[in-house]
């Protein structure tokens, strides 16, 4: 499961979370979205802390983040 998923369609690409990652994991797309908009994507899903500080700076609600279930977890 992937930790970021960001609705491209909505991303106005303002930036404030490229400027907030402490990972530096996101970066502008090469590509539009459909209202004109070069979108912000995630270039190394596998480093992301889910720190969320992308979700809280973004004020169009672009982001959804999936913390992985822990290894092991109810086993034994």
């Amino acid at each position: 499961m992937k930790k970021v998923n960001i609705n491209t369609e909505k991303c106005k690409g303002c930036g404030l979370c490229i400027d907030v990652c402490p990972k530096n994991i996101l970066q502008f797309s090469n590509r539009f979205n459909e209202s004109g908009y070069n979108y912000v994507e995630c270039i190394d899903d596998e480093s992301c802390i889910v720190c969320k500080s992308c979700a809280v700076v973004c004020p169009d609600l672009v982001f959804t983040l999936n913390k992985p279930a822990k290894q092991g977890a109810g086993n034994g």
